[in-house]
């Protein structure tokens, strides 16, 4: 992975991207026990093309196949690992890579964002394996409860939230049942 992080790195400091942050079960990974995986999403912010308002990952591709990374349906196999690049796709991803945190992997700066932020994007997606991933914060215990509801609440996820809790806590410890 170090050196797909490289090169991603690399686009980042030649503009092909903007500021990207590590999602998913890989981004994950940086609060949890890792999660098998079959690719690394890397959420970015896209420059809009001159005279645009439109967002295109035509350069990305274009910047990639140039030297030598080829697509595979969605993804575009980097140094060995197949990678997406879901832009940013409302307020909630917005927020969520501009307050990514930095970190480190093998050595290579990235950003991931919060475990709040992932939480709260797990709960917008919906898909089972989302909402074992937010069992996941809950028991880990690195979830802070004010700054989750804050985000909840900011993006119109409270329901959610609620409907989760009723779902997967209704039958839980009372001191799991009050956590975020």
């Amino acid at each position: 992975m170090k050196a797909t992080l490289e090169i991603i790195n690399r686009m980042q400091a030649e503009g092909v991207i903007g500021q990207y942050a590590i999602g998913g079960a890989v981004g994950a990974t940086f609060y949890l026990e890792p999660a098998a995986t079959l690719d690394i999403d890397i959420f970015v912010g896209l420059p809009k093309a001159s005279g645009s308002s439109l967002l295109t990952l035509a350069p990305v591709y274009e910047y990639l196949a140039s030297r030598g990374y080829n697509a595979e349906k969605e993804n575009i196999v980097i140094e060995g690992w197949p990678v997406q690049f879901p832009p940013t796709r409302d307020a909630l991803d917005e927020e969520a890579l501009q307050q990514a945190v930095e970190t480190a992997l093998e050595g290579i700066p990235t950003r991931v964002p919060s475990p709040e932020h992932v939480v709260a994007i797990a709960l917008r997606t919906g898909r089972a394996k989302d909402f074992a991933r937010v069992l996941q914060f809950i028991e880990s215990g690195v979830l802070e409860p004010a700054k989750l509801d804050a985000i909840l609440g900011r993006h119109g996820l409270v329901e959610r939230w609620e409907q989760f809790g009723i779902r997967f806590l209704r039958d839980a410890e009372p001191s799991e049942r009050d956590k975020p």
